[in-house]
């Protein structure tokens, strides 16, 4: 439940932080942190519209994906206190559980019938694709190292006892970094500000969504950071802290991450199209590190 209640906190004000630290290094003073979730509040309020030519199923992605993004934070741990549900392997319910929802938020873009929005899934479904190698290969990694295959165990398990293995946590937390900007539509794989449809990724599948529906997309990318942003954190809370220590690393986790998202995408340029899968895919070698890393640790490599 604590680890629930504060990824939703951290979610009010992530993406306040990620464009005040844009503004602030391209040297505008910028809106306030709270503002993108005035903005969302604000679409909240309002009714969506709906194309005829649009099904039922293009109604409920928006909020089948906000669902299964809920439903994913219930397994986050917090240091040595599990989340809501827990049980073995459910960091492979968890990755599941978020690709529903995007399942769901890319049938809902086919469904409208436009090009561009389908132009939009295929690629948005593609590099989902080509990150989850990296995902499972670093969880199961840590799995390895462990003993523990859910996320409460292994990160309740986890410690530092050897050079090796902050190494490895950096690694991981990097490789986190990574996948929240890739599952985000981030720099340098795609812009969210981007207005020529030919490059757009994310925001061309929800070109149709209005009103309530886009307000429930839109808090759903903040969501999902404060998500990535608690599992980074959990590499950091080692077992044994207290809450009046852990609770102030997760908040400085969580900003932290969000300054380095702010940092990437005022110095970072977007990568051209084609170079996408090739840049994706490094982190599944950069995986496979980790899981010799761990072998090393483990003393099994030979």
């Amino acid at each position: 439940m604590l680890s629930l209640l504060l990824i939703i906190l951290t979610s009010f004000f992530f993406t306040g932080i990620i464009i005040r630290s844009k503004s602030i290094l391209s040297g505008r003073k910028g809106p306030r942190i709270f503002q993108p979730m005035l903005d969302i509040f604000r679409c909240l309020r309002t009714g969506s519209v709906y194309s005829k030519t649009t099904s039922f199923v293009f109604q409920i992605a928006p909020t089948v994906y906000i669902a299964t993004i809920l439903m994913a934070i219930l397994f986050i741990p917090f240091g040595n206190k599990q989340g809501i549900l827990s049980f073995n392997g459910d960091f492979v319910f968890f990755a599941y559980v978020l690709a529903l929802g995007k399942f769901f938020m890319i049938i809902a873009a086919l469904d409208t019938g436009s090009s561009f929005e389908g132009m939009g899934a295929s690629r948005e479904a593609l590099y989902s694709m080509l990150i989850e190698p990296a995902f499972f290969i670093l969880m199961g990694s840590f799995a390895l190292l462990t003993g523990y295959s859910s996320f409460a165990g292994i990160f309740g398990a986890l410690h530092y006892g050897s050079y090796v293995s902050y190494g490895l946590g950096a690694l991981a937390s990097f490789v986190f970094v990574t996948i929240a900007l890739i599952e985000n539509s981030r720099m340098p794989v795609d812009d969210p500000k981007t207005h020529l449809e030919l490059t757009m990724i994310h925001e061309v599948m929800i070109l149709d969504n209005s009103g309530f529906d886009l307000g429930l997309i839109l808090y759903g990318t903040n969501l999902k950071f404060a998500l990535y942003g608690a599992i980074i954190a959990n590499f950091f809370l080692t077992p044994g802290y207290q809450l009046y220590y852990s609770i102030p690393i997760y908040f400085a986790v969580q900003v932290t991450f969000g300054i380095v998202i702010g940092i990437v995408e005022s110095f970072a340029a977007r990568f051209r199209m084609n170079h996408n899968p090739q840049f994706i895919l490094m982190f599944t070698s950069i995986s496979m590190l980790i899981f010799l890393g761990v072998l090393l640790v483990m003393g099994k490599l030979i």
